[in-house]
């Protein structure tokens, strides 16, 4: 146990506790590592941490068939179960083109965004946000729930948002750019944007990841963006500017896909699809802030 002298005021102790508590590492440590068991059934996206099972859940995000008299034009995407160890449970189809995967400590439930949330490119079937039902075992079912509808507050069709259980916002980043859209679910308009320092940061669009940025709930280095190009994950804080880097291992071989899928943020990490590990891939779960 640490020793703190009782001359430190109050405020002082406050003001130590933050500042260990925003550290940025240098280097990003692997928390987890977690092997597909199968392949995608289409791209690989979210991951989400269920805090009471202690399992994780790894969405597929992919567009539906076109609907005829056979078939309803409902996407074949599956969401995938794994224990806290990275042990493959099982896999299901609920029925949705999933963009983001998080659990909401609000509803106590497993939640997805899909593709299309904002009905950029015209409204379809299973749009907005849903609960994902999961049975006593961990395992993921094809049942599901409402919890919101298509919302053009969201901005563009691809953006994968992130969601902060405190002020009850999403982050969703538009693509080819810097801008963050801070959204409501509850309202139909942008509560407002945020623009990165890209230039402070010393990155382009084009090198960092497209539609994804995480909200880590780290005071002071609140939203995490992937640097593909550079191999590092790129810390901001909530008014945009640029607070430091926390570097990826050097031997990762990051492809195109990681630009537009393939990442997530739980369980106090920030996740990365390795697509040449394994046979399907591994995704990895990196430590960069505390």
């Amino acid at each position: 146990m640490q020793f703190i002298p009782n001359t430190f005021s109050g405020l002082a102790l406050l003001c130590l506790t933050l500042t260990t508590q925003a550290e940025i590492l240098p280097e990003a440590e692997i928390g987890i590592k977690i092997p597909l068991a199968k392949k995608p059934t289409t791209r690989p996206m979210g991951v989400a941490y269920l805090p009471s099972n202690q399992h994780y859940y790894i969405a597929d995000g992919g567009l539906a068939p076109m609907g005829s008299e056979f078939e309803a034009p409902i996407s074949k995407s599956e969401v995938h179960a794994f224990t806290s160890d990275g042990q493959y449970v099982n896999s299901a189809k609920p029925g949705f083109d999933n963009r983001s995967i998080y659990f909401n400590p609000n509803t106590n439930k497993l939640e997805t965004i899909t593709y299309n949330i904002s009905s950029a490119v015209g409204f379809s079937p299973n749009t907005g946000i849903y609960s994902l039902d999961v049975g006593d075992k961990g395992e993921v079912l094809t049942t599901s729930g409402d919890v919101a509808q298509f919302n053009p507050a969201f901005g563009d069709a691809g953006t994968m948002p992130s969601y902060d259980p405190v002020s009850k916002h999403y982050y969703a980043k538009q693509d080819r750019g810097n801008i963050v859209f801070v959204v409501d679910a509850k309202q139909r308009e942008k509560l407002q944007e945020i623009k990165l320092d890209f230039a402070k940061a010393q990155v382009a669009h084009d090198d960092i990841s497209d539609h994804y940025i995480a909200f880590t709930g780290v005071a002071g280095n609140e939203l995490a963006l992937l640097d593909v190009d550079h191999k590092a994950v790129l810390i901001f804080d909530l008014n945009g500017q640029y607070v430091g880097k926390s570097a990826l291992p050097t031997t990762m071989k990051l492809r195109s896909q990681n630009h537009f899928n393939g990442l997530g943020y739980t369980n106090g990490m920030m996740f990365i699809y390795h697509e040449p590990e394994g046979e399907f891939g591994t995704y990895y779960g990196f430590k960069v802030v505390k």
